[in-house]
């Protein structure tokens, strides 16, 4: 394999970054840095840049969703891959409970004319994918199933906001087929509102002036979706995450050793109504001929007519939906160096690998960066540097129906990741453009910033972290929030995470989510997954080889000042007599003292070179433990399933992230009255977390 021209890059970067890696660099002794320094170096070269493009394109060479054997064909390559690349590699099997197939399905006009709806991506000339016989017509995971007939309303994005607002005005859904627009809310929330207010049917599009000629070229003369592109996806809305009938409990196999007890389908909260996404050419149709008073402003859409909100008893459509929903054998595969000296402390990094079709930018994108970063930290290992953490690599299966193989896995070993999980690292669909991006836990933030300054970003005579700041000192880093495989892990199982990597424009869960795609609009070059490889693969030899787990404690009470503040405001507004949480008030005080005490005495033992081995030991241990304090074992009241009192998904929306979501929750149901407890559950936590630092702060004197 040969070195590519981004190590021309890379070099540079080189440059940059020596000269003040001492202080970017936490967590190591002074004698260690170099060390750290040049096996950072060893890492950049060995990271193969055309080993993205190769992988890239043995995943995606057929559509995989989760139970196929074209999905098990790729799970077979990556485990082939990851123990090529001298990692110990584990399937673990489980029988799940979701629909991967369309089943049949329906979608026409009825009256004034009869037309028949397209329910699937045209072929494109030169784009040899579009055409393979093995893709499926667009479906809605978990549809309720039925034959519907019926007038239309349009409910512009389908937001709760949108049904308040067609309810004050006083326009009656029920027996309804509703219509509503991709965007501003998870899709199987659209599917709760559309039933909540009594409508027999749900019809979900992705409007033009969200994606489409409304933004520039569609494909395939551009990356923007084209009238016949559909977004595909689940619609599941349960209060918990993972296999709905085995909540809190791993799917481990029926045919298993361990019996799980599985709840009955018929008493879990299904959407019973049927629903079916399309494009906008075939949404036009429908939309074209309602003839009901305008749209209010910002309903709106970027088709060449005005929107109307019902459509008259003269316009009927039907809706046809019979979704299979049966077990399925998912299968997460786990590849493991196994750490030198800390073996029981572990590094995970991962993705989902099943996809809607091909998954060439969702989630494939980041299953080929993972694999080339394997392989170049594999080179490392075979020299003799074998990471002193363990990394662990997972490829998640059944994601694409709710998240479900990587909450499975952390069901099972929630008390092991309670011990020895320090990060989870999620990069689903990671590289799926030339934007830099990261969400992360408060402690990790720093971290991430320091990596991304010591790669070159391609084509480019600046770092990443320098595109990525862009005119700002640092760049922004977002808070996690829903619709990936970090939830379990960092809202479940208290550990910190992160999730990202490089965005752009998609073909999100379309059948035109292929290599071709990828190749003509989202990396021409194919550089940013080795980019994106390198700048994790440095963030991951800092967290498996530093001495002390390199978190930045201080910046707990930093931001949790910054989100009390917001939470006083918001409280504020619905009751103008609240002036703050003052026990919390009290406990961040005492954390923000505790952690700056921690810092100088931290820096100091650090910057003397000695501690005993036994005291590094015991100090990670309270290190991984400090996340801990967020999780509540009463959990939320909208999901006792969420523990961590400090983030969860926004419970209406499902993407959006909750920072303080129990109080989050009271400030949107507009309530009051379980303030005081909220105040109490929060600093009794804060508290928690402040007492750990402490004893970690006498420990070092």
């Amino acid at each position: 394999m040969s070195i590519t021209k981004p190590f021309l890059g890379i070099a540079f970067a080189f440059g940059i970054s020596l000269a003040t890696q001492a202080q970017q660099v936490t967590g190591f002794f002074p004698q260690d840095k170099s060390k750290e320094a040049n096996l950072e170096q060893e890492y950049l070269k060995a990271v193969q840049f055309d080993q993205f493009k190769v992988h890239l394109k043995e995943l995606t060479k057929a559509p995989h969703i989760a139970g196929t054997p074209e999905n098990e064909a790729v799970a077979a390559y990556m485990t082939k891959v990851m123990k090529d690349a001298g990692m110990e590699v584990t399937s673990y099997p489980y029988d799940v409970y979701l629909p991967n197939d369309p089943g049949e399905s329906l979608l026409e006009i009825i009256t004034p004319e009869k037309i028949l709806l397209s329910q699937q991506e045209g072929p494109i000339e030169g784009d040899p994918f579009s055409t393979d016989p093995r893709l499926h017509k667009g479906f809605n995971a978990y549809s309720g199933s039925g034959d519907v007939t019926a007038e239309v309303v349009y409910v512009n994005y389908g937001v709760k906001a949108d049904f308040e607002k067609l309810a004050e005005m006083g326009v009656d859904l029920k027996g309804k087929v509703v219509i509503a627009r991709y965007g501003g809310n998870f899709r199987g929330f659209k599917a709760k509102f559309a039933e909540q207010y009594g409508a027999a049917a749900l019809i979900i599009y992705t409007d033009p002036k969200d994606s489409g000629f409304g933004k520039g070229d569609v494909y395939p003369d551009g990356p923007f979706y084209n009238e016949t592109t559909i977004q595909r996806g689940s619609l599941l809305t349960l209060d918990y995450t993972g296999d709905p009938l085995t909540p809190f409990e791993p799917a481990l196999p029926l045919d298993g050793d361990k019996k799980i007890k599985r709840l009955d389908p018929k008493d879990v909260a299904f959407h019973t109504i049927p629903v079916s996404p399309i494009g906008y050419g075939a949404a036009k149709e429908i939309l074209s001929r309602m003839k009901g008073s305008s749209v209010p402003e910002g309903w709106q859409g970027g088709l060449p007519f005005d929107y109307r909100i019902t459509g008259g008893s003269d316009l009927k459509v039907r809706v046809k939906v019979e979704q299979p929903v049966d077990f399925i054998r998912a299968n997460n595969i786990v590849g493991k160096f196994v750490g030198s000296e800390y073996p029981d402390e572990w590094i995970i990094l991962g993705s989902h690998y099943d996809a809607w079709s091909f998954g060439a930018t969702d989630p494939n994108s980041g299953t080929a960066m993972m694999l080339t970063l394997a392989e170049a930290i594999g080179e490392l290992v075979k020299n003799g540097d074998r990471p002193k953490r363990s990394i662990l690599i997972g490829h998640w299966d059944a994601e694409e129906q709710g998240v479900i193989g990587s909450t499975e896995w952390v069901e099972q070993f929630t008390d092991e990741l309670g011990a020895k999980g320090v990060i989870y690292m999620n990069f689903d669909g990671a590289v799926s453009g030339r934007n830099f991006g990261i969400s992360a836990a408060p402690t990790l933030k720093n971290l991430i910033i320091q990596a991304s300054k010591e790669v070159a970003f391609p084509d480019s005579s600046k770092t990443v972290f320098e595109v990525w700041a862009g005119n700002k000192k640092e760049p922004s880093i977002g808070n996690l929030g829903g619709g990936s495989d970090h939830i379990a892990f960092y809202m479940y199982a208290g550990v910190p995470s992160m999730s990202g990597g490089s965005g752009g424009t998609s073909a999100y869960h379309s059948n035109y989510d292929n290599f071709h795609y990828y190749s003509k609009f989202v990396d021409p070059t194919f550089k940013m997954g080795g980019t994106v490889a390198s700048v994790i693969g440095v963030l991951t030899l800092r967290l498996a080889n530093a001495t002390i787990i390199p978190y930045d404690v201080p910046r707990y009470a930093q931001d949790l000042r910054l989100h009390f503040d917001n939470a006083v405001k918001s409280v504020k507004e619905l009751d103008s007599s609240f002036t703050s949480f003052d026990e919390v008030d009290a406990a961040i005080a005492k954390l923000k003292a505790s952690s700056a005490a921690y810092e100088t005495a931290m820096n100091a033992k650090l910057a003397s070179g000695k501690l005993a081995d036994k005291h590094i030991s015991t100090l990670n241990k309270q290190l991984i433990s400090l996340e801990k304090s967020w999780l509540d074992p009463k959990g939320m009241y909208f999901g006792g399933w969420y523990k961590s009192l400090y983030v969860a998904n926004d419970p209406f929306s499902g993407y959006a992230s909750w920072i303080l979501p129990g109080i989050k929750y009271e400030v949107e149901t507009k309530a009051t009255d379980r303030l005081e407890e909220w105040d109490s559950r929060y600093a009794k936590a804060i508290l928690d977390l402040s007492k750990k630092v402490d004893k970690m702060t006498k420990s070092l004197k």
